[in-house]
């Protein structure tokens, strides 16, 4: 080889390693590693203290075994940035204190709003003083096997681990124990170990795809999360029971999804109430809600979450989309079927009408009690009645409160973590002795 043919070679070997070394800096950011940047700041490490203890009001006691105190952990995710966070039904289970840890190390202590242990998810909050990143939630409706997926969690309590793998297979049933099976799972290869339960399961653009919530005992390699899509309905309607005990929009919605749009979610106008609120601001049949108040609709969750906070009398202004092109309207929000006295609300939510007892009807049977509230009617088909309260019974206690008033019933049927109750214990007077018994309010 000549001197000049391989002072051609030599230079040409260096254009190749020198482009190389410029290009290495872009491809080690990959598209995994963007995902993850852009969803970590979502995804929260819980830890929770666990203890059985319990009393009930009045002359009632109930007797609980005392377990010692015990540590678990678990990981959420946030889905508003008021601080509501998304988690498994069972990282709260019989949790006696919950804290929340952010991405930044900033800790906080959590309270269970609501919670559905049929679908193992629950939904918390903590109160921060700044708005809070939230993660973005994709379509679990277009999932193919073999794509790859991440998991982020505080597996085995190492906080925000991340994990890589691919979608095994979809629409699983898991039975994990008799007390315990999931419907309709994505199963993952990504590694989903104790402490990854109520994290995200992402795809590689970093939108949430699924709520990762198991593991086959003594299995390598097999995981199993939550499809978002279920999620999304299941979380709209614990946000829903929550708005419903306030106002009423005045109208239903049902979520449609099309893959070839991006983003894929809307929400869609389903039924108008005749008189209602969404009537009276021109809110029409078909109508895609795309903007209310300052967030942003893509799907039933983002609708429920702007109405998060909101009072009856707020004005918000809505955005729809039609055919012939968008529109801004005006929703003032009226008050929701719970508001009104607080016997019509004992009647609406237990099927039972009260009045203060009198203070011999207290002392019968050598009771000690405050006062109470004497039952003068049931409704037959109501929770009350379902529950074994008589017309004549006296409600002294409801969930861990005395009923003096009726103003009592009212706190407690109106009170934000209602869900979290359920069911209400309830305490009757009857016969001059103390009954304890439980209650589905409607």
């Amino acid at each position: 080889m000549s001197l000049q043919r391989c002072l051609l070679a030599g230079i040409g070997l260096i254009c190749i390693l020198g482009n190389l070394a410029l290009a290495a800096p872009v491809t080690r950011r990959s598209v995994i590693v963007q995902a993850v940047e852009r969803a970590k700041p979502a995804v929260v490490n819980i830890h929770s203290e666990r203890n059985s203890t319990g009393a009930a009001p009045g002359d009632a006691q109930e007797t609980v075994p005392t377990q010692q105190r015990s540590n678990g952990m678990g990981t959420g995710i946030i889905i508003d940035p008021r601080g509501y966070i998304i988690t498994n039904h069972h990282v709260v289970e019989d949790v006696s204190l919950l804290r929340v840890r952010l991405s930044d190390g900033t800790p906080y202590v959590a309270r269970v709003i609501d919670r559905e242990k049929e679908f193992d998810l629950a939904l918390l909050k903590i109160d921060a003083p700044r708005p809070l990143p939230t993660i973005s939630v994709g379509t679990s409706s277009d999932l193919m096997v073999g794509e790859t997926v991440i998991a982020i969690g505080n597996a085995y309590g190492y906080e925000h681990t991340v994990t890589v793998g691919v979608i095994s297979a979809l629409h699983r049933d898991v039975t994990l124990n008799k007390d315990i099976s999931y419907k309709s799972l994505i199963q993952t290869d990504a590694s989903i170990n104790p402490g990854n339960s109520g994290g995200p399961l992402l795809n590689i653009d970093g939108e949430l795809i699924g709520v990762n919530v198991a593991i086959r005992a003594g299995a390598q390699g097999i995981g199993f999360a939550i499809p978002a899509d279920q999620m999304v309905q299941v979380v709209t309607d614990m946000l829903a029971r929550r708005r419903k005990t306030d106002i009423s929009p005045g109208l239903g919605y049902r979520n449609r999804v099309d893959v070839r749009q991006s983003p894929p979610w809307s929400m869609e106008v389903e039924r108008v109430e005749a008189q209602g609120p969404a009537e009276r601001a021109g809110i029409q049949r078909g109508d895609v809600i795309v903007r209310l108040g300052d967030v942003d609709i893509y799907n039933s969750l983002d609708f429920e979450r702007a109405l998060l906070h909101v009072r009856p009398g707020d004005q918000l202004p809505i955005k729809v989309r039609r055919p012939d092109g968008e529109k801004v309207l005006e929703l003032v929000l009226q008050p929701s079927m719970n508001s009104g006295s607080p016997n019509d609300l004992a009647w609406r939510r237990l099927g039972v009408r009260l009045m203060p007892a009198s203070a011999d009807a207290m002392s019968r049977g050598g009771s000690t009690l405050r006062g109470g509230l004497l039952v003068t009617e049931v409704n037959p088909d109501g929770p009350g009645a379902r529950a074994g309260i008589q017309r004549g019974d006296i409600l002294v206690g409801l969930h861990q409160w005395e009923t003096i008033s009726l103003d009592n019933v009212s706190y407690v049927l109106r009170h934000q973590e209602l869900a979290t109750f359920y069911p209400l214990k309830v305490f009757l007077l009857r016969g001059g002795q103390v009954h304890k018994g439980w209650v589905q309010a409607d």
